[in-house]
């Protein structure tokens, strides 16, 4: 689809119609907002940008997007990393904001559920199942301004991915508006349902777009009586790896974190967040942030963390380790790990990557991509941390000292293609959590089997064969 140059004033005001004039942004200053995403890789303009406040409202504006041939980009609490909240430069999109769809509608304590809006931040409904003696396991360092709208459509990971699974694993029904303006309601409680094609999942991962996600059914699950959190330092990726097996092992699924970070990471976070100390005495390569939960009780969590423990140091994985010893100083712990991200910008250019591999080539993975990276750089800092239990690192790249950053990120491509090469070999994914968005289409498009992008594209053509849906994102 080509890019329109701006948007026509009565169509506008058809638009600003739907919402009222108090939720239909014009103005620069109002707009701003809307247009500026965290990694500020992708710039973007509109004339509008609109607020519905229910579902019925969301049905219209697409309704009339479709009529009219007027592309429409769905966007949550903006904290997406791949541009897909990001409508096009050439000023013809139209933004739709799903923060004011912010209801939780139902807690059904009998079947562990939630039923809530798609402008309800993640955070609210960590606190809202809390206060209910349970957990919504969903856990990511924005969640203080994401949504859960946007965590579906982008398929969201985080820490509690190990043992509770991905926002797709989290959720059991959604309420969605195509493009015709047709809405599907299947807000279901149902964990079993053989009925045909299971069409939610369709949605969950599209990035908008197929359709606007505006409410789902989400999971809840007792919330843990006790919960164990520990810092441990080590020598090597493969001692973590051992460490992850003793740990796994012994805990099974009660093992519900196990982040692996470098050092190099860490030292940013000591260096440019204010208020944090070192985790350990000593300086380690690496280190290994895990939690253990229990259904039974604290004193449960805190022996079965002892045992691992003792079991690590015993088999030489674990150099040093601590228990938090009170909730701050868990808290303390999440956040240098949660931190990390931030504490690269301070040090300059940042290359990227999100990827996945089996978690028995962790230590393959980083051995050789610290080796190919190094050649497209010389001098360049690897920054790796992530998700080890489920074979997720954010695998990023930061500028050598003193080197100019734009012209350190000239080499973006020619870095994504060596790590991503890498991936590919060990049959893994070069987005395992943040999505596909403008960022990494074209990759997408150039690497996955022909047959894959053709039925992408069928499904795509189904759902939106008015093209107005999110274009130029995934596909």
């Amino acid at each position: 689809m080509s890019e329109p140059e701006g948007l026509d004033a009565g169509l506008i005001d058809r638009f600003a119609e739907i919402v009222g004039d108090k939720h239909a942004l014009r103005s620069p200053q109002d707009v701003a907002p809307h247009l500026v995403e965290p990694r500020g890789l992708f710039a973007g303009r509109t004339s509008l940008v609109l607020r519905p406040a229910s579902t019925e409202q969301v049905s219209r504006i697409l309704a009339l997007a479709t009529q009219t041939g007027t592309p429409v980009v769905p966007q949550g609490g903006n904290t997406g990393l791949v541009g897909g909240q990001m409508p096009n430069r050439g000023g013809g999109e139209i933004v739709v904001s799903l923060s004011r769809l912010d209801t939780i509608r139902e807690i059904d304590l009998e079947s562990n559920t939630a039923t809530v809006e798609a402008g309800v931040i993640l955070q609210t409904l960590q606190e809202a199942a809390e206060i209910n003696d349970r957990l919504f396991p969903l856990s990511l360092a924005s969640q203080g301004s994401c949504q859960i709208g946007g965590n579906l459509s982008a398929n969201a990971g985080g820490i509690g991915a190990l043992a509770y699974g991905v926002a797709r694993d989290l959720c059991l029904g959604v309420e969605v508006v195509l493009p015709t303006g047709e809405v599907l309601d299947d807000l279901r409680k149902l964990k079993k349902d053989n009925t045909g094609y299971d069409l939610k999942d369709l949605f969950i991962g599209a990035e908008g777009t197929l359709g606007i996600i505006t409410a789902a059914v989400v999971k809840l699950f007792p919330r843990p009586k006790g919960r164990e959190l520990a810092w441990a330092g080590l020598a090597s990726p493969k001692a973590a790896l051992d460490f992850f097996g003793i740990a796994a092992g012994m805990a099974g699924g009660a093992l519900t974190a196990f982040e692996l970070m470098a050092a190099t990471p860490l030292d940013f976070v000591l260096a440019h967040v204010p208020g944090v100390r070192p985790p350990l005495e000593a300086a380690h390569p690496w280190h290994v942030l895990l939690e253990v939960s229990s259904g039974r009780s604290a004193d449960d969590a805190r022996a079965l963390m002892e045992e691992i423990l003792a079991a690590a140091f015993e088999e030489g994985a674990v150099a040093d380790a601590v228990i938090a010893q009170s909730q701050q100083q868990a808290e303390a712990l999440r956040h240098l790990r949660e931190a990390m991200s931030e504490a690269q910008k301070p040090e300059g250019g940042s290359i990227k990557h999100d990827i996945a591999v089996p978690v028995a080539a962790i230590p393959e993975f980083i051995a050789r991509a610290d080796a190919a990276v190094t050649k497209v750089v010389k001098g360049c800092r690897p920054v790796c941390f992530g998700h080890m239990g489920d074979g997720n690192l954010h695998y990023n790249v930061s500028q050598p000292v003193g080197m100019d950053k734009a012209a350190y990120l000239e080499h973006y491509r020619a870095m994504n293609d060596a790590v991503h090469s890498i991936v590919r070999e060990l049959g893994g994914s070069f987005s395992a959590e943040h999505g596909i968005g403008r960022l990494k289409r074209d990759e997408l498009i150039a690497t996955q089997p022909a047959v894959a992008t053709d039925l992408m594209r069928r499904v795509k053509k189904a759902f939106d064969p008015a093209g107005i849906m999110n274009p130029g994102k995934v596909i």
